[in-house]
């Protein structure tokens, strides 16, 4: 056994009665194939002000994404807020 292994022969009570009288929860996490999004898009040309698009893209560029992915994301956002108001 190297010195940064620890074996345990006895585990404190309170713990082990909280293992023993836990209560197991089944998976609640989606497939992985669940967690892509199938959303039908439509292509459309937009005419953005460049400071909008040099924010987007920017920022993109940092999370490894694209700026049009992004700028669809904070469209959804908004729809989801207003469309609960109708």
């Amino acid at each position: 056994m190297n010195k940064r292994q620890k074996i345990y022969t006895e585990a404190p009570k309170d713990i082990s009665k909280a293992i023993l009288d836990g209560e197991i929860i089944n998976d609640f996490l989606p497939p992985p194939e669940k967690l892509l999004r199938k959303e039908a898009k439509v292509k459309i040309t937009i005419t953005l002000n460049s400071e909008s698009v040099d924010f987007f893209k920017k920022h993109a560029r940092q999370n490894n994404v694209k700026y049009q992915t992004m700028i669809n994301e904070v469209l959804n956002k908004y729809v989801q807020k207003y469309s609960e108001r109708a």
